[in-house]
C-alpha cells in the first residue's frame, strides 16, 4: 500500500463521505485525521489503523494484522498494521478506525 493509488483512492472515498476530515502526515507517511486525531496512515506496503485494543489483538490473532511498532519492542496498543490490503479491505478498515476515533454520533431522534 503506502503512498500509492490504493491509499489515495481510499482517502478520496473517505473524504467524500466525511469532508471535514483532513489529510496529514503521521510517522512520515500519508494519513487521515478527524477532529485533530489520526485514525489511519499508510507506510510503504501497509495500512495502519487505530482501533480498540481488543480489536487490534483479534486481528493479530487471526493473522490479518501485525503489531504497529515504530520503535522496536514497543507496540502501539491501539494501532494495527495491515500488510498490503486491497482497496475494499483498506476502505473497510479505515472507516472502522474513523468510527472508533470519532466516537458515537448523537442521533437526530
Amino acid at each position: 500500500m503506502g503512498e500509492d493509488d490504493t491509499f489515495e483512492a481510499v482517502t478520496d472515498a473517505v473524504l467524500a463521505r466525511h469532508p471535514d476530515d483532513e489529510r496529514g502526515r503521521m510517522l512520515q507517511s500519508p494519513g487521515l485525521r478527524t477532529g485533530g486525531t489520526f485514525y489511519a496512515f499508510a507506510p510503504a506496503g501497509a495500512l495502519v489503523v487505530k482501533l480498540p485494543q481488543e480489536r487490534v489483538l483479534a486481528l493479530i490473532d487471526a493473522g490479518l494484522g501485525e503489531p504497529c511498532s515504530p520503535r522496536p519492542g514497543r507496540p502501539m496498543r491501539q494501532w494495527v498494521r495491515i500488510p498490503d490490503p486491497d482497496e475494499e479491505a483498506a476502505l473497510s478498515y479505515v472507516l472502522e478506525a474513523r468510527a472508533f476515533v470519532a466516537g458515537p454520533v448523537a442521533s437526530d431522534a
